[in-house]
């Protein structure tokens, strides 16, 4: 990617309405760092998603919105004029203009940071003056904004003299000033950053746009114990929590204080499995690797109860699927949406006809505060494997280090959850199915490195058609292709359960962002 550079009664009703008010919330993990191109994490980028701001944004019904950026339109196929919005200043009081874009979108495609998927379509970003700047794409790219409403603008002069120019790699555990620090152009300001204690943000009395809550302060602190996090909210001691588990949901309802939002929810959950290494790191099996035979990830697929995992541990809550996106995506396909049925007699024999008549042994990791019963999953699904002849080393931990681990590849099965930022199809097959490209920043959560050329063939065409119905055929062959090849196994959509107090409003989103612009507290 190349950047260059062309060229007095009013007021006291406002105070007296919104008066200072703190909102605490709660949530089971935390914000792993405050450096908003470090995780492509979606509890990270909604943390930092009241503090920093993309070019484009979210409305309430998901639909893109103007942000940093006033406007956009496409110039030519490949190139998009963006208009900044003027007046915006960053926490620290310096202007944002089209130097902090180009610096921004430069520092997203770092090796160090995760954004790197996120940018990768774009070949050049331009100056044409300190509100204008144009970002050409390798080939047409209808849905550029879209795809950058999780990309984050930062400042470029407080990067440099926090000697934070580049983002640090989570997965080696390094960290920066940006990764405590905080500076954007949102309706937060960081005040306290405490990792795993607590974070305390407060209200941007220069924030250029509304902020439609009256939170002055919100204190976000991670409670891991589902039942010391249910017993906070019902206590009052804090106002909002997520996830509230889901045995838990009708005694909250039940309670005279708090309410259950729940809601569909954008996330797939699904598993994968390492299909390139020539041996496995963390099996019994040696001198080759079981997972890239497609009888032994189809094995594994039929050795899992997925309806028994929706009745017993999610309660109901979710919605089983064939597919890496569901129900309010973009290019979803109802009628693909079919599973391989369950069926432990054809798996023993699909393992067997692999060579492996009494199964083998193989590492599962697991998040355990990170999804709805996670590591609930996870035991099933090794409970399920287990009658099959398959015995799983379950490793489950918090996602502080389940994440870097899984993220730089070492692992040999693993459990992950994806909600596509642009809401459309292709964005969970290019940073999960397509094949691996480290350097151009391809598949970038593509953990086991599936690869079916083919794929990435259509993969590259729905990036560039226009044509709704062209591109719809495309990603229903491309679902078709991954479905044939078992190239994960796709679990279920979880649901939404928020506990709120009933003196608290806000806004339930399907990709499960919580922006606190939008929260009201009565007290």
């Amino acid at each position: 990617m190349k950047f260059k550079s062309y060229l007095c009664s009013a007021a006291l009703f406002v105070a007296l309405a919104v008066q200072a008010q703190t909102v605490r919330i709660a949530n089971q993990g935390d914000a792993l760092s405050m450096d908003p191109h470090s995780l492509n994490e979606s509890l990270q980028l909604s943390v930092l998603g009241n503090v920093y701001e993309p070019l484009a944004g979210r409305n309430k019904d998901l639909s893109l919105a103007p942000a940093l950026a006033t406007s956009w339109k496409q110039t030519s196929p490949t190139v998009w004029r963006i208009e900044l919005r003027r007046g915006v200043r960053f926490h620290d009081g310096k202007p944002f203009t089209a130097d902090d874009v180009l610096f921004s979108l430069k520092r997203a495609d770092d090796d160090g940071g995760d954004l790197k998927g996120a940018v990768s379509p774009i070949k050049e970003v331009r100056k044409v003056n300190d509100y204008t700047v144009d970002i050409e794409t390798k080939a047409p790219f209808p849905i550029l904004l879209d795809q950058l409403s999780t990309t984050y603008m930062m400042s470029k002069a407080w990067c440099e003299e926090n000697q934070a120019v580049h983002p640090v790699d989570r997965r080696k555990g390094i960290e920066n000033a940006a990764s405590f620090r905080a500076n954007g152009t949102g309706p937060y300001r960081l005040r306290e950053r405490q990792p795993n204690v607590r974070t305390t943000f407060v209200r941007n009395g220069n924030y250029w746009g509304k902020i439609e809550g009256n939170a002055q302060e919100v204190i976000f602190t991670p409670i891991g114990n589902d039942a010391t996090r249910v017993a906070a909210l019902l206590s009052g001691e804090v106002d909002v929590m997520e996830p509230v588990p889901l045995q838990d949901i009708e005694r909250v309802n039940a309670s005279p204080n708090a309410k259950v939002i729940v809601g569909a929810e954008m996330r797939t959950i699904f598993l994968g499995m390492d299909q390139k290494r020539d041996e496995l790191q963390y099996s019994s099996v040696k001198g080759k690797n079981p997972f890239k035979d497609r009888r032994v990830r189809l094995a594994f697929y039929q050795a899992i109860d997925i309806e028994g995992i929706k009745k017993t541990v999610m309660r109901g809550a979710s919605h089983p699927t064939a597919l890496l996106v569901g129900p309010g995506v973009n290019g979803y396909q109802p009628d693909m949406d079919k599973r391989y049925p369950y069926d432990p007699e054809a798996s023993k024999k699909l393992l067997a006809e692999a060579g492996y008549p009494n199964g083998f042994e193989v590492t599962l990791n697991c998040p355990n505060d990170r999804y709805v019963n996670d590591a609930r999953i996870c035991q099933a699904v090794a409970a399920n494997l287990a009658r099959v002849g398959v015995k799983i080393n379950l490793a489950a931990e918090t996602k502080g280090t389940y994440f870097p681990k899984v993220l730089r590849r070492d692992t040999s099965f693993y459990m992950l959850g994806w909600t596509p930022t642009t809401y459309d199809a292709h964005n969970s097959l290019d940073a999960l199915a397509r094949c691996v490209d480290d350097k151009q920043g391809y598949g970038k959560f593509n953990l086991g490195a599936y690869c079916n050329p083919e794929l990435d063939k259509l993969i590259l065409a729905i990036q560039v058609e226009t044509d709704k119905a062209k591109r719809n055929q495309m990603i229903r062959e491309a679902f078709k292709i991954h479905h044939d090849d078992v190239g994960h196994i796709p679990l279920h959509q979880q649901s939404l359960a928020w506990g709120v107090s009933k003196k608290v409003n806000l806004v339930q989103l399907a990709d499960n962002a919580m922006y606190f612009k939008w929260i009201t507290i009565q007290k």
